[in-house]
């Protein structure tokens, strides 16, 4: 089998978010990596993508949901 497909799970509008649902998913036993992105003018407006493995996208996804909906983060 080859290197893990990593596939963007979730888009926080900060690092700070972008940490707290990582060390989320992490607990839960899920490879997480971060990767910042620019949007709009200037490269303002920086929002982070959570990855995951191809293979753990539906079981982060649901955790997302999860985390969600039982608080803001």
């Amino acid at each position: 089998m080859g290197p893990p497909v990593w596939t963007v799970v979730y888009v926080a509008s900060g690092w700070m978010e972008a940490e707290r649902i990582k060390n989320m998913l992490t607990r839960e036993g899920l490879l997480v990596m971060l990767r910042t992105t620019c949007t709009g003018r200037n490269g303002r407006g920086r929002e982070v993508e959570l990855l995951v493995p191809e293979i753990e996208a539906w079981d982060a996804h649901c955790l997302i949901m999860q985390i969600k909906g039982a608080a803001r983060v």
